[in-house]
Parts: structure tokens; sequence; C-alpha cells
């Protein structure tokens, strides 16, 4: 199937919905950390390499967290020399200032602390209270700032709408944390649903509060997870409130080694293909991306779980 011949999908433009959505790929750190087989360093390298070729402009390449804490990443500083000439926004995770150091020391200048909105999680992840956790990033976030002007802080919300261990997450209890991270000096928070619980009234809500708290829709991305097949519908609807970043993971690999019950995040083509209908400027060549994906499924050795890979590359479930 050749889609751009035949004009597929077609565009339909809808009122309200932003010209240009940034796609956050996630896919070669979300997705490659949830592995149960670590991914040799050279073949991450060349995943990134191959993604920047898309036309994504913003590729998570790893985090430099403790390495028994997640195995799969612990060649942070191995990889990320071989990328850093790419011309694209190249964030990592840095969970405490530990992890700055380390990654600042590499060059990088876009970091990002993980946070959560409920207490399971947080205890769970970081071994922290909200509270604790909140603490712990201030002097991360505080020194990256004061690294210079360039140096771009993210902070992801986890468990923005449903937990494990508690169920619904209050709005109040997000939009607290969520303010907190931005008066600390985020730049940019991607709110997060870990384990794929939303739906797109719940989405509708907790974006009205924040920004009624405040926070402004500009300095907000979204990340949802596809367990019960609201990723899609949930985007659209952050779409309609004036969200205009989104994560996405090539492919759709990757889950949380923390929440057991989180799976796939979006896929990168299964969003690009939505956009394009709707007439959104993403930049992204839909044809490389499903061939890097089609690439990275045959190193993982099982198909993309991707419909669109699937439905563009003929591979078999």
């Amino acid at each position: 199937m050749n889609t751009p011949e035949l004009g597929l999908p077609m565009s339909v433009p809808a009122e309200g919905l932003p010209a240009r959505v940034r796609i956050h790929e996630v896919g070669a750190r979300d997705g490659l950390q949830n592995e149960k087989a670590t991914v040799p360093t050279a073949v991450k390298a060349e995943f990134i390499r191959r993604l920047a070729g898309t036309g994504l402009t913003t590729i998570e390449a790893t985090s430099f967290v403790h390495p028994k804490w997640v195995p799969q990443l612990a060649d942070a500083e191995d990889l990320y020399p071989q990328i850093s000439d790419l011309p694209v926004s190249l964030p990592v995770l840095v969970p405490n200032e530990r992890g700055l150091d380390r990654a600042l020391a590499l060059g990088a200048r876009r970091v990002a602390v993980f946070a959560s909105a409920t207490e399971s999680f947080a205890k769970a992840n970081l071994n922290r209270t909200v509270d604790e956790s909140l603490a712990m990033f201030e002097p991360v976030v505080s020194r990256a700032k004061g690294e210079g002007d360039d140096v771009h802080v993210r902070g992801y919300l986890s468990m923005c709408f449903g937990d494990p261990w508690e169920g619904p997450v209050p709005v109040p209890q997000v939009v607290r944390v969520c303010r907190a991270l931005l008066d600390m000096g985020c730049d940019e928070l991607s709110l997060g649903d870990t384990i794929g619980v939303a739906t797109p009234g719940q989405v509708t809500a907790l974006l009205a509060a924040l920004t009624g708290a405040g926070v402004p829709v500009s300095a907000l991305g979204v990340h949802f997870h596809d367990t019960y097949g609201q990723a899609l519908a949930n985007t659209l609807a952050a779409l309609q409130q004036g969200v205009s970043t989104v994560d996405a993971s090539a492919g759709g690999l990757g889950g949380c080694p923390f929440a057991k019950s989180a799976t796939g995040n979006l896929a990168t083509e299964d969003l690009v293909w939505m956009l394009r209908g709707l007439g959104i400027d993403t930049g992204v060549d839909l044809g490389r991306l499903v061939a890097t994906s089609v690439w990275m499924a045959a190193h993982l050795g099982r198909p993309s779980p991707s419909r669109t890979v699937r439905a563009l590359s003929h591979q078999e479930s």
C-alpha cells in the first residue's frame, strides 16, 4: 500500500485544533526501557538516527538513572555521545542531581524529571512520598536552569488519571503537583496516563482545571497509553483543549517497569495517521517512520503492535 499516491488518509481539517503538533518521541527511552532483553547500544543509536531521519524533532534518548533501577538503559554514557551530533532535540531523564551531573557532562541541554501524582506510585517508583520527591527534584531543576537559557526542563507527571493501587486520581491532586513542578522552574509538563485508564471527558476536565489554576496550555503535553484503546480519543480531546505537544512511541513500544498494568504507549504512526487526516502538520514522513518501526521490530523479534505499521507494512499479528 502506498498511501501518498492513494491520497490516504483523506485530509479533513476540524475547527478548533492546532495547525501543528510537535511529537515528543519516546520510543528509544520509554519504549526500550520496558524490554525484557537489553537492546545493544549500537542498535539503540541506529534507531535514534533513523527516527531523526523521519522528520521527528524531539527524540527522548535515554535515562541517567542508576543501572539497578532500569538496567536496559545502563549504557546512557556510551549511547549519548553516539547521537549527540544529530540536529534534533535529545531529552534525557535525570532522577536526581547525580543523574543531572552525568547528563550535563556529556553536553545534554534538555532534561526531564519524573514525578507522580499519587503517593503509591511515588513510593513504588522513587521510594519517596510525593512531597519528598518534589523536594528531591527542586535542586535538580534549579541547577539545570542555572546552566543557561538554552537548558530546557520537562516535568513528567505519572498517574494523572488513575492509579493501580489507589484507583481514580482526584483532579485537584494532579493540579497541585503540576503547579509545584512549574513553580520550581519546569518549562514543560507531560501529563501521563500511565496505566491507560483515562477517557476523553476526564482529559477535558483535567485540562480545564489546570488552565483555571494558571497553568498555560502551551506548557502542557500529554502522554497516553493504549491499554483500553483510548489513547487516540484522549489525544483528540487534548487537542480540542489547545494542547499541541503529544508524546508517542514509534511502533507502540513501551510500558512502565514500575506499574505492571501499564501496556504500550500510543504508537507514533497511529498518531501521525490521525493528525494527517485532520490536516495537522507534524513534519513527519510516515513511510520512513513505518520502515523504522519495522526495522526495530525485527531486532526485537516480534511484530509492531501499531495498527498503522501493520496496515502499511502488511505485518502479521
